[in-house]
């Protein structure tokens, strides 16, 4: 397998507005706990490599080095060039994790694991709201009755 379906789904990532592009930005997602999986080039500087492995720590977030070029991976997000990245969200960053994973087993396997279950966690809360919202609207509507009768009939 390649990775342009990793790069495929990080270019819809992107449409969907759920990745932050660029150390800065990324370091922003890390510290206020919204990144979900930090993913560097595979031909970063050693500088950006460090900061990414120093943000997983302070993120809580796996940072994983992605079989691409700076360039592949900018331009998968409409780019020029993209070194580092984060995904914020939970769906796009256990697929991703996946994908690398199909790749690297040995490597991105464990992440992979980590991030399918924090999917499956939030995709349950998000089914438990819906259904709980669900039951408040229908307690709120009052039952149907037949319209009462007018005086005199």
């Amino acid at each position: 397998m390649d990775n342009s379906a990793l790069l495929g789904l990080v270019g819809l990532a992107r449409k969907a507005g759920k990745i932050e592009v660029g150390e800065e930005p990324v370091s922003i997602a890390a510290r206020t706990h919204k990144a979900r999986l930090i993913l560097m080039a595979g031909d970063t500087a050693e500088n950006t490599q460090r900061r990414g492995k120093s943000l997983e720590e302070i993120g809580n977030c796996p940072c994983l080095s992605i079989p691409c070029t700076k360039s592949e991976l900018g331009f998968a997000l409409g780019r020029s060039s993209c070194a580092i990245l984060a995904i914020t969200d939970t769906s796009f960053a256990a697929a991703a994790a996946k994908k690398l994973a199909e790749l690297d087993p040995e490597l991105c396997g464990e992440a992979a694991q980590r991030l399918d279950r924090k999917a499956e966690k939030a995709f349950r809360r998000q089914k438990e709201t819906r259904a709980r919202e669900k039951a408040e609207r229908s307690s709120a509507r009052k039952p149907w009755a037949p319209p009462p009768k007018a005086p005199g009939s």
